[in-house]
């Protein structure tokens, strides 16, 4: 292979959307089957389990948003893929790891969050803003390996 270096970092990338993505996809799922239910016997609570079953969707924006930066950074979107080592090629597929192994497991534990979100409103909606809360909370560690990801992709030397 002439240039493993830009293999590996497009590998990153894909790692990134990919395991974000699944961790998204599972929590959405999560919520969804949990809301279901709720709206079939009371439709006037689709808005308020809406809310909770879109949290665990922000982890796969967050893989797609570092996969984006990433290519950008390398030169892909630009027609241009830089020249990398396979150093700088190991040190992008670095960078992406955080949000891709955080999002996926973080992704599936605020599903499962907000799903127990989703009994509670049912029961007692004026509660709402605490499922959503208690929802939130697992969020801040996907937020960290999104910062992460974006210093690491950003401190590599091309």
């Amino acid at each position: 292979m002439t240039n493993i270096g830009i293999a590996l970092a497009v590998i990153g990338a894909a790692c990134a959307a990919l395991f974000a993505g699944i961790g998204s996809a599972k929590g959405v799922g999560l919520v969804g089957e949990a809301a279901a239910g709720v709206v079939s016997v009371d439709p006037s609570k689709f808005s308020k389990v809406l809310v909770l079953q879109l949290l665990p969707g922000t982890q796969g924006l967050y893989g797609l948003l570092i996969s984006i930066l990433m290519l950008s950074r390398i030169g892909i979107f630009g027609g241009n893929p830089a020249e990398l080592t396979l150093s700088q090629g190991i040190m992008f597929l670095a960078a992406a790891l955080p949000i891709a192994i955080v999002g996926l497991f973080s992704g599936i534990a605020q599903g499962r969050a907000a799903a127990a979100g989703v009994g509670i409103t049912a029961k007692k909606p004026e509660h709402n803003g605490k499922a959503i809360i208690m929802a939130a909370m697992v969020e801040t560690y996907a937020i960290l390996a999104f910062l992460i990801s974006i210093l690491l992709i950003y401190n590599i030397a091309i």
